[in-house]
């Protein structure tokens, strides 16, 4: 036998024996649409969490983009400080911030 077929045999099965479970009345399902409700508690509370978790990931993308462009600046001015090391002129000062 596949494996596949395994699985839905044990799915099947796992679904009938919860059925008639419910219909006895030893899993409770207050609003009668088949669905114990441990699983809808469940299930709502999965969604809170993956919305946190949505939230949470765009704010790590928003303080990546921050920390990428700090790099950039940094690494610009790695080249003033080797031009600095070799030379004795003064400063020339800071350039200009360019508009955004």
């Amino acid at each position: 036998m596949s494996t596949i077929a395994i699985v839905v045999i044990v799915l099947a099965v796992a679904g009938g024996i919860t059925y008639l479970l419910m219909k006895k009345g030893k899993i409770k399902d207050t609003n009668n649409n088949n669905i114990p409700d441990a699983i809808e508690e469940k299930v709502e509370e999965i969604k809170v969490v993956v919305k946190e978790t949505k939230v949470r990931a765009q704010r790590v993308a928003e303080e990546t983009k921050d920390v990428v462009a700090a790099v950039k600046e940094v690494g610009k001015q790695v080249s003033q400080v080797a031009k600095a090391v070799k030379s004795t002129e003064a400063r020339k000062g800071r350039k200009p911030a360019a508009k955004k």
